[in-house]
């Protein structure tokens, strides 16, 4: 965790005032939430604005605290508007693949950041793959044991769990926006990046397994 950048600053502020705002106006968070017979009326802003809007303080406070504990890593290796992009960029990877999976449920309703914080996540992970992350509340060591996690193994299984989500639909959480959010980051990273190709081609294709698995899985009609 470092010190909150502006453009970080000015991300959770949006989403806060945004999100305040339905929860306060039922009508206005009924307009922009994730509608998949809205978005097929042709309502498409849907698919941007419910990235903003979240269910209560609780999803708001640990979608946004995620975002603070991994913007500034993005940042520091790339810049705040390559950020930026990846962030918006994400939002709307996550938007199409719910899309893509929810086309038929017209009831199908979603909101929140998840997407694009998940894919701010990934793409901190792709730069620095071997970064160790700490559980909080938690020891970092215990004895001579590191209890570290290198990131491209969190990384693989947040999306191998997410997939398990999407096929269980455990919980009331869009784990297929979440997974579509990682997509977005990791694609739009080696886009804006295309060195890691070159520097650390292995972790490349690691982190790029647990995508390839849900294809397959798709294809094959398990999902």
């Amino acid at each position: 965790m470092g010190n909150l950048d502006i453009i970080t600053t000015i991300i959770i502020a949006a989403n806060v005032i945004i999100s305040y705002k339905g929860f306060k106006d039922f009508g206005f968070f009924e307009k922009h939430k994730f509608n998949i017979g809205a978005i097929r009326r042709g309502e498409k802003i849907r698919m941007f604005s419910s990235g903003f809007l979240h269910a209560d303080t609780k999803h708001l406070f640990f979608n946004m605290f995620a975002l603070y504990l991994f913007a500034d890593l993005v940042i520091y290796d790339i810049g705040k508007f390559y950020f930026f992009v990846i962030y918006i960029g994400s939002l709307i990877a996550g938007s199409l693949l719910s899309f893509y999976f929810h086309k038929n449920e017209y009831h199908y309703s979603a909101v929140g950041a998840s997407g694009a914080v998940t894919g701010i996540l990934y793409s901190a992970i792709l730069l620095r793959p071997e970064r160790e992350y700490y559980f909080l509340f938690l020891p970092s060591r215990i004895g001579d044991i590191d209890l570290g996690i290198p990131g491209y193994i969190l990384g693989i299984a947040y999306l191998l769990y997410s997939i398990y989500g999407m096929k269980t639909r455990i919980g009331n959480i869009g784990h297929d926006a979440h997974f579509g959010g990682a997509i977005g980051g990791y694609l739009i990273t080696l886009v804006l990046i295309p060195s890691l190709l070159q520097t650390n081609p292995i972790m490349v294709a690691v982190l790029a397994i647990p995508i390839v698995l849900l294809f397959v899985l798709q294809r094959a009609g398990k999902l």
